[in-house]
């Protein structure tokens, strides 16, 4: 199982920092970390395909969760 992102690039205007970030996933990897498993070009849209995590994506996590201050410095920690 994994988890792919389609990011439309006809609306990005600074192309290279996508292109950095992806570097940066692909030259690391960390069991708490959602790892980067490959990215195809589609038509107009990059395919990022990541590692699957269950629960959904952090932003959607984070509007559900009242996370108090505790709880973020562990999850920074790690």
């Amino acid at each position: 199982q994994v988890a792919l992102k389609k990011m439309p690039l006809r609306r990005r205007s600074r192309k290279e920092l996508l292109v950095n970030e992806i570097q940066i996933m692909k030259e690391n990897s960390h069991p708490n970390i959602v790892n980067y498993i490959d990215s195809y070009l589609v038509n107009e849209d990059l395919w990022l395909v990541m590692e699957y995590v269950d629960g959904g994506t952090l932003t959607s996590v984070l509007v559900r969760v009242l996370m108090e201050e505790g709880m973020i410095a562990a999850i920074s920690k790690e």
